[in-house]
């Protein structure tokens, strides 16, 4: 093979490869599930076996208050795809299963992902939740994730939690630059049976 031959052969090798290797790096790309398309995904998530191995890298995001992620997440996001309301109105409803707030994930149009609370506004960081199938892209999506959460700018919201170690509901909020659980009754619009 002559010189001028091999030349053009690595050069296109060499551009084949970085090019495949770029693909593999593409920072992942979140579509959230609204509150509304909850029933249409249910189907989608139940296909595969979730897990929260192989997420499990420490980030800054988890040391974080839950309650400042949320503020965060709503600025990224917008309203979770699922709270405690929505819970509530489901038939099989237990109050052992009370979140403050989950986020519904499609990551690149075929992979699942969720993000939830641990423990309302009590502790730090997050649950999450993404398919065991695609257990070697979770490391990325989390710090794609992390990365987001970090640099928005904390929004106003208001969330609902019951503590069921502590037998309370709280009115969790951020408002007016200030982080709030206030200790409540029972809310009345959450009928709870």
């Amino acid at each position: 093979m002559k010189l001028h031959t091999r030349i053009i052969l690595f050069f296109f090798l060499m551009v084949v490869l970085t090019t495949t290797v770029n693909a593999q790096f593409e920072e992942p790309k979140f579509r959230k599930i609204e509150s509304n398309e909850r029933s249409d995904y249910t189907a989608f998530f139940e296909r595969f076996k979730l897990t929260g191995q192989g997420l499990y890298n420490q980030t800054e995001l988890d040391r974080m208050p839950a309650i400042e992620i949320r503020a965060r997440l709503q600025d990224v996001f917008g309203d979770p795809t699922q709270t405690i309301e929505e819970l509530v109105a489901q038939d099989d409803f237990r109050i052992g299963k009370a979140i403050q707030f989950e986020y519904w994930f499609v990551v690149d149009d075929k992979i699942p992902f969720m993000v939830l609370d641990l423990d309302g506004p009590f502790s730090d960081g997050l649950v999450y939740v993404g398919a065991s199938r695609y257990i070697d892209l979770m490391p990325e999506v989390k710090r794609t994730l992390t990365r987001m959460v970090e640099d928005a700018t904390p929004k106003e919201f208001v969330d609902y939690f019951y503590s069921p170690e502590r037998q309370q509901w709280f009115r969790i909020t951020y408002s007016d630059g200030e982080y709030k659980k206030e200790e409540i009754e029972q809310p009345s619009h959450l009928n709870i049976n």
